[in-house]
């Protein structure tokens, strides 16, 4: 028996426009409202009236919860949500948590009150309390950038632990032996599997994982410029840091600057996420890059398809790879070493 989606695919269009010619609802163009009339006669398909279809109409709204809208990585995964809402005719709300669970459970509270259609989620850490209270309700949830705790969710992210493993790799073919990583909260599952892909890459290579080496903090500059002065602490001291985003890499330049080191002279520096080109200080930085915009995108496809799902349909967890660009900032220890 065809479905919804079979319908939308044959009709080149998403199952929401599907579903708006169904319930005569909502805008569609008159091309696309033809395309879809003529893909549910060829298929001779028969819409489920009982299904969950068009729960959307209450408010054509879903709401992006994320953690920092001033890091750079984060406004190209909102424009990634915004282009996919628009393109179906749905208003999208913003909240920023600054990785607060209590702002995030504030804000939470007021949108399912608001009754949002759907809530795209990057969770301030790793608790599955915030998505059970979503999905108590009944609401739409996707679940960006982290892993969860749960099973029954849909998650968009990157693959944080390869794209950490490809830059540690890239760092130990230089030559590289003692590498510091400074990382995000130990509670937040990217900030983790970062610190994981750095493990791996070291065990692989047969070297020691030091301990001292590894520094949790948060995901902003001030936190990598502390980060990065604690480890240039260490003795003997590292040859490299890996800066696991693009806010604690600027943070840990800073540091590096103010007491004279040089990059890549006197120290490598790497991080995860990429700069605008307006933000970039030199020397261009070695980055394992993320597809935000992407990540964005096929979170906010997958929510509003879920919201016309005419049967139970088992969560998926799609895991976008990482781009290993290489640049000025990671070059041959000093002395070898």
């Amino acid at each position: 028996m065809p479905t919804i989606r079979d319908v939308a695919q044959r009709a080149g269009v998403a199952p929401i426009t599907v579903s708006r010619v169904i319930n005569n609802s909502g805008y569609v163009t008159q091309e696309k409202r033809e395309r879809v009339e003529a893909a549910i006669a060829d298929l001779k398909y028969v819409p489920n009236t009982l299904a969950r279809s068009f729960r959307f109409k209450q408010t054509n709204t879903i709401a992006l919860v994320l953690t920092d809208v001033t890091n750079p990585f984060w406004t190209e995964v909102a424009r990634g949500v915004e282009d996919a809402a628009r393109e179906q005719n749905f208003n999208v709300i913003l909240c920023n948590t600054d990785e607060s669970a209590g702002r995030q459970a504030e804000y939470l509270s007021v949108l399912l009150q608001k009754q949002v259609d759907g809530i795209l989620l990057v969770p301030a850490n790793s608790t599955v309390a915030p998505i059970e209270a979503i999905q108590a309700q009944g609401t739409a949830l996707v679940v960006l950038d982290r892993r969860v705790p749960v099973t029954n969710v849909d998650i968009v992210r990157c693959d944080s632990a390869g794209g950490a493993y490809q830059l540690i790799q890239h760092i130990l073919s230089l030559g590289h032996r003692r590498i510091a990583v400074l990382t995000g909260p130990s509670d937040v599952s990217s900030a983790q599997d970062r610190v994981a892909g750095y493990r791996r890459a070291l065990v692989e290579a047969g070297i020691e994982v030091i301990e001292d080496l590894i520094f949790y903090g948060q995901f902003v500059q001030a936190s990598g410029y502390q980060m990065a002065q604690q480890a240039l602490l260490a003795r003997p001291r590292p040859t490299a840091l890996f800066a696991a985003n693009n806010f604690i890499a600027i943070g840990a330049w800073r540091a590096l600057h103010e007491v004279g080191l040089r990059i890549p002279e006197d120290m490598t520096l790497v991080g995860f996420d990429d700069l605008p080109a307006s933000l970039v200080v030199e020397p261009f930085l070695t980055v394992a890059a993320q597809p935000g915009y992407e990540m964005g995108k096929q979170g906010t496809d997958l929510l509003l398809t879920r919201l016309v799902e005419e049967t139970p349909v088992q969560p998926q967890e799609i895991v976008l790879p990482t781009q290993l660009i290489v640049r000025g900032s990671s070059g041959t220890p000093r002395n070898g070493s």
